[in-house]
């Protein structure tokens, strides 16, 4: 879904694929295998691109033909990884552009980004297994099971998984902006 919403914006600005690449500062090997679904790009690269195309990440999720009705099957959803193959994420909603709900796992040691970063959304994660920290505007709030975190995303944040297991969590953001 996203490697036809990349193409379509690309070819609608004129670029090639080499353009693009230099722009978001990606390979053009990686945006080819991105517009072919034959890899999912790093949270990052998404980043990088939405810059590049100045809209919302949101938008490189939006599905034209969304259905009313969705349901989300493991093994059948779309995956998002920070950089490094870390924190994996899949997708349990359709891209309708009005919410955008995470299933998150965390291994011990990693986080959701390098650094804390913010965009203009609500944002609320559940823990379901092991521990989560939430950085949000320099302050750490432990989680544990069960317990959720809801905060205004414009602060800067991220998740980081400091446990010795690994940690599972759903995050939902309105509007969607990962």
């Amino acid at each position: 879904m996203i490697g036809d919403r990349l193409r379509d914006l690309r070819m609608k600005r004129g670029l090639s694929l080499r353009k693009l690449a230099a722009a978001a500062e990606v390979s053009p090997g990686l945006l080819s295998q991105i517009e072919n679904s034959s890899t999912d790009p790093s949270l990052s690269t998404i980043r990088k691109l939405a810059a590049v195309f100045d809209e919302p990440i949101s938008s490189l999720f939006e599905e034209p033909d969304a259905p009313a009705v969705h349901i989300s099957r493991p093994g059948d959803r779309p995956q998002l990884t920070a950089s490094g193959g870390h924190n994996a994420y899949e997708r349990l909603t359709p891209g309708r552009g009005d919410l955008e709900v995470l299933l998150g796992r965390l291994e011990p040691g990693e986080s959701s980004s390098a650094q804390c970063w913010a965009h203009a959304s609500t944002e609320c994660a559940l823990v379901i297994e092991g521990e989560l920290t939430a950085e949000v505007a320099g302050v750490h709030y432990r989680i544990s099971p069960d317990q959720s975190i809801t905060f205004d995303s414009r602060l800067a944040h991220r998740y980081l998984n400091t446990g010795p297991v690994t940690a599972r969590f759903v995050v939902s953001v309105t509007p969607p902006n990962p």
